[in-house]
């Protein structure tokens, strides 16, 4: 592993600025459900604009609590015509770095290729610095992906990228990344309580600033297992450990953000607060204060979360 230097003081974990992109055309994706076991259809049940009022009134709750706790939100719609039922999940195909790098990441599904706009990175010109636009995408024709920090759980203080090995997330792009951004990479492969691959690495882990929540029990190759405590350990991280059933809950898939003030929160859904013991909601909010709101239609219909929700700007200001 590389040294632990004054790199934590440089980078710091999180940001007060956040994008999320408002799901006017949410509903299930038939071609992520094979890869993803969050996803539930439940047909005849509700109506696909039933399912997307519900999504918009549940992202409208959430952007409003975060404004009220005095996080920078900004808040694009989908450009008229888009029919992009995963369009809210905005952390899968890009990601913005103190460097001034953005990527632009590979993704599975066809259909959510379309995602990928280059106005919002244009948009952010203006205030922000870019220093680069870094495109992955073209690993899409040799069937190679990695969506963003959903395959990915960034640690940017000490620049290392854990990762969960999947169809969605492979090696040789994890490798391209890190070459780019100079990060290290921890892989390994992780399972659910059924043995079926975990889709992204953000479902079982959450980098805090000095804290990490993460599913060890998923991870079964004891060598694996070993490096990823031993890594969060030696970068100073206290240790709150999920359960598989905590997880299949979305107990994962929370980030941790700032406002204003410097004041920090982490973020996750009322489905993953809930199946969270009292230790460990006592622990985490003495880390960082927690917020949560229902995401329930968009978790059953999406599978995906608060996390996948939210994508951090840490672009530094023009």
């Amino acid at each position: 592993m590389r040294h632990i230097s004054s790199t934590a003081q440089i980078q710091p974990q999180s940001t007060s600025r956040i994008l999320m992109i408002r799901p006017t055309q949410f509903g299930f994706n038939q071609q992520t459900a094979d890869s993803n076991v969050f996803q539930h259809q439940q047909a005849g049940q509700r109506t696909q604009e039933e399912i997307s009022t519900l999504a918009q009134a549940e992202f409208d709750l959430m952007v409003s609590q975060l404004q009220m706790a005095g996080v920078e939100v900004k808040v694009i719609d989908e450009l008229e015509g888009d029919r992009n039922p995963d369009a809210v999940f905005s952390n899968n195909w890009i990601s913005y770095h103190q460097s001034g790098r953005v990527v632009l990441y590979p993704m599975l599904a066809e259909n959510r290729r379309s995602e990928r706009r280059l106005d919002i990175v244009e948009q952010l010109r203006s205030d922000y610095h870019i220093e680069e636009v870094i495109d992955l995408t073209h690993f899409e024709k040799d069937g190679k992906f990695l969506e963003g920090t959903g395959s990915m759980v960034l640690d940017r203080r000490y620049k290392i990228a854990y990762a969960c090995l999947s169809q969605r997330t492979h090696l040789e792009v994890l490798q391209a990344f890190a070459e780019k951004l100079d990060y290290e990479v921890v892989y390994f492969h992780a399972t659910d309580d059924l043995g079926r691959p975990i889709y992204h690495t953000n479902v079982m882990m959450c980098i805090g600033d000095i804290f990490a929540v993460i599913c060890l029990e998923a991870i079964h190759n004891p060598d694996e297992r070993q490096r990823v405590r031993q890594t969060l350990e030696q970068t100073n991280k206290y240790l709150i450990e999920l359960s598989l059933e905590q997880i299949k809950h979305f107990a994962g898939n929370m980030l941790m953000v700032r406002n204003r003030r410097q004041e920090k929160f982490l973020v996750m859904s009322t489905a993953a607060y809930d199946i969270l013991t009292d230790r460990q909601r006592s622990i985490l909010n003495d880390y960082a204060r927690i917020l949560h709101t229902d995401l329930s239609i968009i978790e059953r219909y999406g599978g995906g979360s608060a996390r996948c929700m939210l994508t951090e700007n840490h672009l530094p200001r023009s």
